[in-house]
């Protein structure tokens, strides 16, 4: 939460749900409001070592979204794909581990006010 409030395009980042099932499996989802119009928003499901991820960036309607939810098998990055704005999956090479891609999420993706894609 420290590294995202801190970057430069974010302006404010509130957690706003948090379960903890056990010592080892959690739930937290947040949202930043970034410079210009768009949100970012991160659902982080931690389960015994394993991560569900999904990152989604939006402005009045989803622009892109990150996840790793096992479909689309026929990707070379399978589970981890994105959605983008026209709906269409692709490969992406987030793996979801934000304290390891956090700034190369948020400095290659969320900062851009015109979108050139494809984007992954």
């Amino acid at each position: 939460m420290a590294a995202l409030q801190s970057h430069p395009i974010c302006e404010h980042a509130n957690v706003l749900e948090t379960k903890a099932f056990s010592s080892d499996q959690f739930f937290l989802k947040v949202r930043a409001k970034l410079t210009g119009e768009n949100k970012l928003q991160a659902r982080i499901y931690y389960n015994q070592g394993h991560i569900d991820y999904a990152y989604q960036l939006f402005a009045e309607f989803p622009i892109l979204r990150w996840d790793n939810k096992e479909e689309f098998r026929h990707l070379e990055t399978y589970p981890h794909h994105y959605h983008d704005e026209k709906g269409n999956i692709k490969p992406s090479r987030l793996t979801g581990d934000p304290a390891s891609q956090r700034h190369q999420y948020c400095a290659q993706r969320c900062d851009r006010v015109s979108f050139s894609y494809p984007l992954n």
